[in-house]
């Protein structure tokens, strides 16, 4: 029994796997991206071998450093276990970095320390990162025993942004009281506590590290780094309580996050997420704008019919400047509309017209006013016709519909797609804007006329009997109030 529970410490099963079939592949893509594995060795100050793993966007982007995750593995773990945080912290721009500890998975050592000379081999691959110009900012995320390793090592080392700290234990001499009452070893107390000073030096003989220096509660009040505990509710390995001390005398900014499972079970999406934003927020990772970002063209983009393209740019600027002139007469605005020069290109006169013009296309019960579609029909481009839907709660939600570049087929399906309720829209958009204005323009003086002749005029014989009945009443009024008045005083 004394023999199986030093193995449990200092020597529990070692996996042995192949990196070609149970990491991530050397070239691969995540979320419409590309990332690459690059696998490298590093040497420890006990001198062992410890392979490594660094997951990086595949190309690299150039002067922009990113920030990185070390992720640490448990007592039976290896860098394989990093798979999900590479999954989850690589569309952020946060790269993830792993690693088998001395004594684990495919790396130099015999024996584990349950995060004790861990610490040092946490802080070789610190090292490493910090010599590197394209890292940033450096968090840490450990379970099991990695949550202990990341914790005693960032007691030393405050420069560390954030730490997730998964199924920790508070001391070591403690968890192992715990055992024998988790698995009903039947002996005495006093039986007990002798067989573990007999555990304490041979695992000090053959692992070098004493098991009473592994507390956590030591540090904990020491440390001021972002921390995000978590602990399954139903851990009978590590019991939820481990995490709650280390929680409560924790000095830095924490937070603690409980959910179903056991030590081994795999973790719910919600903790996730919570991981994710954690790292977002204490890394900061740059805004990298890729090919799938979110541009101006995206909202006027007309596909092939570029400046250089067949096209009749004097008629796009007909109808920019007639877009202007209808958003300025629909705001009722005092100013002027600013000029727009012939020399600018197609692409400017397009990127700079308001979107609220929209709103200028709409009558006073919400419909939409019809259009006369001719001018456009008579060009020989007047099939080339841009299509947008757009939705009132959210003026930057415009999708595109287009058949300006594309095929036959992508564009009836595309259109085929569109809501009926925004078709009328489409019209509004796809029709030459001065007829439309020419319209309103006469529409409005129609509703002026109809108001002045409905306005009666007053004959002025009338207003003479009404002013003079009005007199009358006001001397009938007066009369008892002077009375009145005279009488009181």
């Amino acid at each position: 029994m004394i023999d199986q529970f030093i193995n449990f410490v200092i020597r529990p099963p070692r996996v042995e796997y192949s990196p070609g079939q149970y990491l991530w592949e050397k070239d691969f893509t995540l979320a419409g991206r590309m990332y690459k594995r690059e696998d490298l060795e590093l040497k420890n100050q006990r001198g062992h071998t410890l392979l490594c793993s660094h997951y990086l966007p595949s190309p690299f982007p150039e002067d922009t450093p990113l920030p990185c995750v070390i992720y640490c593995h448990g007592n039976s773990g290896c860098r394989a276990d990093a798979n999900e945080a590479a999954a989850i912290l690589l569309p952020s721009y946060i790269t993830v970095f792993t690693l088998d500890f001395s004594g684990s998975g495919l790396s130099d050592g015999d024996y584990v320390s349950l995060g004790w000379h861990e610490r040092d081999d946490l802080k070789v691959v610190v090292s490493h990162l910090r010599s590197n110009r394209q890292i940033s900012r450096i968090g840490l995320w450990g379970r099991s025993m990695g949550a202990v390793t990341s914790l005693l090592y960032g007691a030393e080392d405050p420069s560390i942004a954030g730490m997730v700290l998964d199924s920790a234990f508070s001391n070591l001499y403690d968890l192992m009281m715990e055992f024998v009452d988790v698995y009903k070893v039947r002996l005495p107390k006093f039986t007990v506590k002798m067989a573990v000073q007999y555990m304490r030096r041979v695992i000090e003989r053959k692992a070098k590290f004493d098991i009473m220096d592994l507390n956590c509660l030591q540090v904990a009040p020491k440390t001021y780094i972002p921390a995000l505990f978590g602990h399954a509710s139903d851990d009978r390995f590590i019991q939820p309580h481990h995490s709650d001390l280390i929680f409560k005398s924790y000095a830095g900014d924490k937070n603690i996050i409980k959910f179903d499972g056991d030590h081994n079970s795999s973790r719910p999406q919600f903790y996730y997420d919570s991981v994710s934003i954690f790292f977002f927020n204490v890394l900061r990772p740059p805004q990298i704008s890729t090919n799938n970002s979110c541009k101006p063209e995206k909202y006027y983009d007309l596909g092939d019919l570029k400046s250089g393209a067949r096209i009749d740019e004097g008629l796009l600027y007909e109808i920019v400047t007639s877009l202007r002139s209808a958003g300025t007469d629909a705001g009722s605005s005092s100013s002027a509309p600013p000029s727009i020069s012939t020399s600018q290109s197609v692409g400017e006169l397009f990127e700079i017209a308001p979107v609220a013009t929209v709103d200028s296309m709409l009558d006073e019960n919400n419909s939409l006013i019809s259009l006369e579609t001719s001018h456009l029909q008579d060009k020989p481009d007047a099939q080339n016709e841009e299509c947008c839907s757009y939705t009132s709660s959210n003026r930057e939600s415009w999708g595109r519909c287009s058949s300006l570049g594309g095929s036959d087929e992508e564009s009836s399906a595309d259109c085929a797609a569109a809501d009926n309720s925004h078709q009328r829209t489409l019209n509004v958009l796809a029709t030459p804007l001065r007829s439309m204005e020419q319209k309103s323009f006469d529409s409005r003086k129609e509703e002026k006329k109809k108001k002045t002749s409905r306005v009666p005029k007053k004959p002025k014989e009338k207003m003479d009997k009404l002013e003079a009945l009005g007199k009358r009443l006001r001397l009938c009024f007066l009369r008892p109030l002077n009375h009145r008045r005279q009488h009181s005083s």
